[in-house]
């Protein structure tokens, strides 16, 4: 039976995508031996790496002065890595909090400086985006989280600032049209839309680094993984080599505006079933709803264990909710096709069917 992978994270891949990753392990580009135990230094993947790094210029559309970076640790070293890089000895920024991952952003920040949450959405369980907030002027940056993989927001408008914009993209990098040259720094945990866990890619203006006075260890230093092409360490090559695959899959679709208009239609099907089935109730604002993950409720929760069969025996996989929501939650990332959509719309126009 064919399985239809709506989990959060690690993600579904495009079948082509696994399929040239799986040959490469075995042998990559013919050289009789494995992409997993040739030499990060050699040609074969210093090519891939840079490959890789074009390939994020070229989607993102940026300008000269950006530098792009395959690191390690995740989003969550990513938390840390910001604040140390960016904000000054006794220095402030400020944060949005819409989720979980940015509330632990900001418990990193703390560790560096002032922060300022200047808006959050805490008091409805992070349902919706704040609106009509104060951007503080005297903050080194301000850092949002995009899109909220647990509670299923996103932004929709972006805050205005004359401070360095940080964003955290894990979870819908490469998903949608942006002016990408806004921001002055970009990470992304690769295992949401891009690849496989094990690397992040990080977009950073160049001119905005070395400005904290601050003595960063190398191996959080931005400027130290430039300076070395991100390869300070051994990077992870197989994670860097499937990221590599995926995007040349969306640039041969179309790129980004391409895949946007795919992702519009995927969740508009999805979330149609929503409000239009009275046994299933939407758990984010309309207004800000995720094109990437989609949560919601039963609205009887005795339907639950029929629903549950239903889903797994239609091959549904990876669709129940976080613990801090409950409910369900069907992530729709850029390799998903409408056909896995359709299969779930159908279980849950069947479930009023039954019941």
């Amino acid at each position: 039976m064919k399985k239809h992978n709506f989990s959060a994270g690690p993600c579904i891949l495009p079948q082509e995508v696994l399929k040239k990753a799986a040959e490469a392990v075995v042998n990559f580009n013919g050289i009789d031996l494995s992409l997993i135990e040739i030499s990060h230094r050699s040609k074969e993947f210093v090519d891939v790496m840079e490959n890789a790094r074009s390939l994020v210029k070229e989607l993102l559309n940026l300008p000269e002065g950006y530098s792009v970076l395959f690191l390690q640790g995740g989003a969550s070293l990513e938390f840390l890595m910001a604040a140390y890089n960016l904000m000054k000895i006794n220095g402030k920024a400020g944060y949005m909090d819409t989720g979980a991952w940015s509330s632990k952003a900001i418990k990193e920040a703390k560790q560096f400086g002032e922060v300022e949450v200047f808006a959050s959405s805490k008091d409805k369980t992070f349902n919706y985006i704040p609106k009509n907030y104060t951007v503080p002027t005297d903050v080194d940056y301000v850092h949002i989280t995009s899109n909220n993989t647990i509670y299923g927001t996103q932004f929709k408008e972006f805050p205005k600032t004359d401070s360095l914009l940080v964003c955290d993209m894990s979870s819908d990098i490469f998903s949608r049209q942006l002016d990408f040259s806004k921001f002055d720094l970009i990470y992304a945990g690769a295992q949401k839309n891009m690849g496989p866990a094990g690397t992040t890619l990080v977009v950073v203006k160049d001119e905005i680094l070395g400005k904290t006075g601050r003595t960063i260890p190398a191996m959080l230093d931005y400027q130290v993984h430039i300076s070395k092409d991100s390869m300070f360490n051994t990077p992870p090559v197989f994670p860097v080599y499937v990221s590599m695959l995926t995007l040349q899959w969306l640039k041969d679709l179309g790129g980004i505006p391409a895949i946007e208009k795919i992702n519009e239609e995927k969740a508009a099907l999805l979330y149609a079933e929503i409000d239009r089935n009275p046994l299933f109730n939407g758990f984010a604002a309309k207004e800000d709803r995720s094109l990437m993950n989609v949560t919601f409720t039963l609205a009887n929760d005795d339907h639950k264990e029929i629903f549950d069969k239903l889903w797994n025996a239609a091959g549904v996989s990876g669709i129940k909710g976080h613990r801090s929501v409950g409910g369900y939650r069907a992530s729709i990332y850029n390799a998903m096709p409408k056909e896995s959509i359709q299969v779930l719309v159908d279980v849950m126009q069947q479930l009023e069917k039954e019941i």
